[in-house]
């Protein structure tokens, strides 16, 4: 049987195993392509800490049922996977990494830029960026004319129940942007995009400044899941609702 003497050394680096290339998720990595390879097996890959194939797989195996699928895996942290013997820091750390990087490649820069003067496009372009995601956050989409984003601004990185933005901090950033038009967009973590009354204020504040500053506030854009949400969009707004 062929051996394939392979450093694992990431965790441990002054570990070295020898595992038989069948048994490798590299073999089938390198044999079928990635696509082929189960969720598994992907995590697998990148776990390699030194531990012998069958054991690597279980913690892979394990930690997906843990967290309910791979996707599941989007919302852990450092310390969560610390809970896990074979898992240092190091290693915890580049996972999560990983998984931001992820987030970041399902909304690729686009070469035109996208339009948002729909609410369901909104919650479309910000599907990718709120999975996962355990605070909330506000972010002004500044607009040109035709309603196209020209830059998206995070405001306000809060907790688990506020994240509320000034409307100072928004137009601050519209008017450095020459933005002709704004968007405002936070997500709720529970799922449920159904406004509350902190919301429903700022939200009237921030129309009352527009106004002031003659920049069009288009919609104030809640975004949380479909699964969630009792009506099935997935998200609120503002604008449809009546109240700018």
């Amino acid at each position: 049987m062929n051996q394939s003497k392979l450093d694992l050394g990431l965790d441990t680096p002054d570990m070295e195993i020898t595992l038989a290339c069948g048994e490798q998720p590299q073999a089938r990595l390198e044999t079928f392509g990635a696509a082929a390879l189960s969720d598994a097996e992907l995590l697998a890959l990148v776990l390699q800490s030194g531990l012998a194939t069958g054991k690597l797989m279980d913690l892979a195996q394990r930690l997906v049922a843990e967290a309910g699928s791979i996707a599941g895996l989007a919302s852990w942290h450092t310390t969560d996977f610390l809970r896990w013997k074979g898992i240092g820091k190091a290693k915890g750390q580049m996972l999560v990494a990983m998984i931001e990087i992820g987030r970041r490649l399902a909304h690729p820069p686009r070469i035109e830029a996208p339009m948002m003067n729909r609410p369901e496009l909104v919650a479309e372009y910000f599907a990718p960026i709120v999975h996962g995601l355990e605070i909330e956050k506000f972010w002004v989409l500044c607009l040109n004319r035709k309603n196209r984003l020209k830059r998206m601004v995070e405001i306000t990185s809060g907790t688990a129940t506020s994240s509320l933005a000034h409307p100072r901090e928004v137009f601050r950033c519209a008017i450095r942007e020459g933005a002709t038009g704004v968007v405002c967009v936070h997500n709720h973590p529970s799922g449920d995009p159904a406004p509350s009354a902190a919301d429903v204020q700022v939200t009237r504040q921030l129309r009352d400044a527009a106004r002031t500053v003659d920049i069009e506030l288009l919609d104030h854009v809640i975004v949380g899941r479909a699964g969630a949400d009792p009506r099935g969009r997935g998200f609120s707004s503002f604008r449809e609702a009546g109240v700018l």
